[in-house]
């Protein structure tokens, strides 16, 4: 896991101004095209592979004193599962995650702060490690974020997945090139997109102003499968003893496989609680599930 201020290109410079390699250049002029359209996460990933191939990449801000929020995200040749990642990300991990090299509550700027964080997954801690990462197939995360005065981070991150190859230096190094670009492209796109700002139509983002995050409590310790128990039963008092069960470890991120597993129990038998506690709860998808729940 490491951390370092990026740097001017390390290409050539003409008269003070940073040359890029044709491939970055291509790919940022690209980038710009796509700024305010539907298209623009996934195209992103799609111009980025010359200089950085990732499998997904996601945008969000997090931390204590914010509300988490998932700007924009997307895969290219694997299942999309940011979101599901993300899910997993709240329900518990988040509030203990040191993989932006300090904690939430040890980052107090006066003025925002750039910086570019690289780190595999067997660095992260195990349950950040095993809901975020293992559960999802990725393996790698360079990221380029700001540290905000209210102490939050606002990130925007690329993933390999377990079948790429490791990032190599050179291309960590035409990521760095174009990392503060990357940055400012994510935050005008996000303010191009929101509602109201050049008409309807948000391509899925979500509305939170940038500037202005939205205080939440702090809550030392992750969600206990008991505590995401006693959630459910605020929330629908007649769910079983079973369906809590497979409801708690779906807001911990676990797949229905892992589930099964942990529960001793057959994985149709696992969907069927499942389905059934969904019907009750009157949801159809996970995501609604950590609304209902977590929200």
């Amino acid at each position: 896991m490491r951390q370092w201020l990026p740097s001017s290109p390390a290409s050539t410079h003409t008269e003070g101004w940073p040359v890029c390699s044709l491939p970055v250049s291509h790919s940022m002029s690209s980038m710009v095209r796509r700024l305010g359209e539907p298209g623009f996460a996934q195209g992103l990933l799609q111009d980025l592979e010359p200089v950085l191939p990732a499998a997904s990449w996601s945008v969000y801000r997090t931390g204590h004193r914010c509300k988490p929020t998932l700007f924009m995200s997307a895969s290219q040749g694997v299942p999309d599962t940011t979101q599901d990642c993300w899910w997993a990300y709240l329900a518990g991990p988040y509030r203990s995650d040191r993989t932006w090299g300090r904690m939430f509550d040890d980052i107090h700027v006066i003025v925002p702060e750039t910086r570019l964080c690289h780190v595999t997954a067997k660095e992260g801690d195990g349950e950040h490690r095993a809901r975020v990462y293992e559960a999802h197939g990725m393996a790698e995360r360079v990221s380029v974020v700001e540290y905000e005065s209210t102490g939050s981070v606002f990130a925007v991150n690329f993933y390999r997945h377990q079948h790429q190859l490791p990032f190599s230096d050179r291309q960590i190094g035409e990521f760095e090139s174009v990392a503060p670009v990357l940055l400012e492209l994510a935050r005008k796109h996000i303010l191009l997109s929101r509602p109201g700002a050049h008409g309807p139509g948000t391509a899925g983002l979500a509305s939170t102003a940038l500037s202005a995050p939205a205080p939440v409590p702090h809550h030392g310790t992750p969600a206990t499968l008991a505590n995401l128990r006693a959630r459910l039963l605020r929330t629908q008092a007649d769910l079983t003893d079973r369906e809590l069960d497979v409801c708690a470890r779906l807001l911990q991120g676990m797949t229905q496989e892992g589930i099964a597993a942990d529960l001793g129990l057959g994985l149709p038998t696992v969907k069927t609680y499942r389905n059934r506690a969904f019907a009750r709860l009157g949801i159809h998808f996970r995501n609604e599930l950590f609304a209902r729940v977590l929200g």
